[in-house]
């Protein structure tokens, strides 16, 4: 269950960092990334590892987007 909830937190914070790859949303990454580490959280308690990749993928994403616009744009 904790797995699932970590899969769908995933997800979504995915979404988000997809749209936050246009030009002047760069900004939005503040918010991903935590919401990404909270899912990762809750997939560390889990006993599957799917929806704590999911989430560390995305704070990776997420990073390498705030380094490629200088942390803000």
């Amino acid at each position: 269950m904790l797995n699932l909830a970590s899969l769908i937190i995933g997800i979504v914070a995915l979404i988000f960092a997809v749209i936050a790859f246009l030009p002047l949303l760069g900004w939005a990454n503040w918010l991903i990334i935590p919401l990404a580490l909270i899912g990762a959280a809750v997939g560390m308690a889990s006993s599957s590892n799917s929806g704590r990749n999911l989430n560390l993928f995305v704070v990776v994403v997420g990073v390498l987007r705030l380094m490629l616009g200088g942390g803000i744009l």
